[in-house]
């Protein structure tokens, strides 16, 4: 008797689903997803790209609640407190009596997610939060790395003209352009004239040289690099290089230089000499010349 109560529950419980599952299924709610807009793109690890995503279908008569879904995975997710959840009334919803919802999300990207297209996942339904059947889809977010890093060394310095000399290295592998150099106000470095240096492009893997005239102190210069990236987006990062003033002191160049104007002078004596004493010499030979002819003359 028992057993049979049971399978009589069973069967009246598997009626009630199926009755759902074809309330459901009859109610054709038909909608479709597209993903009309990312920017930036490609988007940039790390930080965040905007995506527009156009739910069409949402005026039919059998839609009554629309749900649509961001679904969070690996490489995407949205900041804490951003509802992933957009709700919508169905059938006669209307927004500048258009037949479609317009919804956009500020995704974070994950610093380590890999260069190219990137499945984002979507759900949604015109049932209502508690529908058993939502229609999944997944879109293409296209990814890469456009960012690239430096390295600054101090080149030279110059106590005489106070010019300041930098290298710097493209360690990153894209190239990029407008390359600007910036001396923010410091105690260590009082820049002379204009604060900024533009570089211009530099390549991955190229270095080039940059200065600024001033009174550097030994210690830390910060620097900032600007650039424009692949993308056509502006950049920066800052720098910090360490100066050494006695690096630069008491180099041979610099006593080359100073003996260089020495030799210069005791060259000039000597040519000087060689040539008084030149002219003496022909003079006195000239004059006992003349002598000798007097005497054989006589």
């Amino acid at each position: 008797m028992k057993k049979e109560i049971l399978v009589f529950a069973g069967i009246l419980l598997l009626i009630g689903m199926l009755g759902l599952v074809k309330a459901e299924t009859t109610n054709l709610c038909e909608l479709s997803a597209q993903l009309i807009n990312q920017d930036p793109y490609p988007a940039v690890p790390g930080e965040y790209v905007k995506v527009v995503f156009q739910l069409s279908g949402v005026n039919d008569p059998d839609c009554k609640e629309i749900v649509f879904e961001l679904v969070q995975q690996y490489p995407f997710s949205l900041d804490p407190g951003k509802d992933a959840v957009v709700k919508a009334s169905g059938g006669t919803f209307a927004r500048n009596y258009q037949s479609h919802l317009i919804i956009p999300y500020e995704i974070r990207i994950d610093k380590d997610a890999v260069d190219g297209d990137n499945l984002v996942e979507v759900r949604y339904t015109g049932n209502g939060v508690n529908s058993q059947l939502y229609t999944v889809q997944d879109f293409d977010i296209n990814v890469k790395d456009v960012r690239t890093d430096f390295e600054v060394s101090v080149r030279d310095y110059d106590s005489a003209s106070q010019t300041l000399s930098f290298d710097i290295l493209n360690i990153g592998k894209n190239d990029v352009e407008a390359l600007t150099v910036e001396v923010p106000q410091q105690e260590n470095f009082a820049v002379k004239g204009s604060d900024r240096n533009i570089v211009g492009s530099l390549d991955s893997n190229e270095d080039t040289t940059f200065s600024f005239e001033g009174s550097p102190k030994e210690g830390k210069i910060m620097l900032n690099i600007i650039y424009t990236d692949q993308v056509n987006v502006r950049r920066s990062s800052e720098k910090e290089v360490q100066f050494v003033p006695g690096n630069f002191e008491g180099r041979v160049r610099n006593q080359n230089g100073t003996s260089w104007w020495v030799y210069v002078v005791i060259v000039l004596v000597l040519v000087g000499i060689f040539l008084y004493w030149r002219a003496r010499k022909k003079k006195k030979e000239k004059e006992r010349m003349h002598k000798l002819h007097k005497i054989h003359s006589a």
